[in-house]
């Protein structure tokens, strides 16, 4: 189905096309449309199911560091400490996420001006791998294989995710930064992060969401739509992954997931935020895109 619009000066340029689900409050589905029960890669949005299954094996952090544990970071000096703290005596020698330069293309350009190399702390997903670490040792586990499927933690996190997807994992791959990676549907993927955002205090799910809450700089950063948007419309969490899924769940449990069919990144937001505009109306999405520079994607019309 059409999503995004590309107008210029009232013409439309291009369409980008993809699939949408829509939840209300109480769960009921309120849009559908495009392929959303066939099996699918939720890629980052992944991690706030990962790392509600990392808690519920007793992963202990504070909850800016947990927050991290579901990042895709863009490697401010505050997500490099986090992941450092995260991974206790273990070394950044230990990650098995490849070594980059920093998300952020701010950063990124600073960086190589600086002569400064690729790291593994510097990946978007090191904070998720060094939990992953953590986990695996604080139950005994081997660690130097912690990305294989078979491992007791990814069979583990696994079967969180079927769980609070409502529907058994589809395929298993590897993602772009060497864990394993989950299928499932965009319809079961809506409900799993509805879970996770609704889930009642004091469970593993509750302990995720909160963290995200407060502290939406540590799941991407400043410069970032999802940071800006989770700051500009307080309880609200927002994660994207790559090509172009995105998440969002209001805090009455209204959730938006979507997946941009060509893998646009430049259609993610201006989609989500069509679909919270529709489901959403106590809040003045005008003046939330006037407040997040991220969220301004010049010419680009949510359908």
């Amino acid at each position: 189905m059409p999503l995004v619009q590309v107008v210029r000066d009232g013409l439309v340029e291009s369409v980008h096309f993809g699939s949408r689900v829509v939840l209300g409050p109480d769960g009921e589905v309120l849009e559908a449309g495009g392929e959303v029960d066939e099996p699918g890669y939720p890629r980052s949005t992944a991690k706030l199911m990962q790392a509600a299954g990392m808690v519920r094996l007793g992963l202990d952090l504070p909850p800016d560091l947990l927050a991290l544990a579901a990042a895709s970071h863009s490697a401010e000096e505050f997500h490099l400490a986090g992941a450092r703290a995260i991974l206790g005596d273990l070394s950044e020698d230990d990650l098995q996420c490849p070594a980059h330069l920093p998300h952020d293309p701010v950063l990124h350009d600073v960086w190589i001006a600086e002569g400064r190399a690729p790291r593994r702390l510097a990946h978007c997903c090191s904070g998720k791998h060094a939990a992953m670490l953590a986990t695996a040792k604080l139950n005994g586990w081997s660690t130097h294989d912690y990305r294989d499927p078979a491992h007791p933690l990814q069979q583990a996190l696994a079967a969180t995710v079927a769980e609070l997807a409502g529907e058994p994992v589809a395929h298993t791959a590897v993602d772009g930064c060497g864990a394993p990676l989950f299928a499932i549907s965009l319809r079961g993927l809506a409900r799993a992060v509805r879970r996770v955002a609704t889930a009642p205090h004091g469970t593993p799910e509750h302990r995720v969401a909160e963290a995200i809450r407060k502290h939406p700089e540590m799941l991407a950063g400043p410069n970032r739509d999802v940071t800006q948007l989770m700051r500009a419309v307080p309880g609200l969490i927002a994660k994207d992954g790559a090509e172009a899924v995105q998440i969002a769940v209001l805090p009455d449990g209204t959730t938006v997931a979507l997946k941009i069919a060509d893998g646009s990144a430049r259609a993610r937001m201006p989609a989500t935020l069509a679909a919270l505009r529709r489901a959403a109306h106590g809040h003045d999405w005008d003046e939330v895109v006037k407040r997040c520079p991220a969220l301004n994607v010049p010419h680009m019309v949510g359908l």
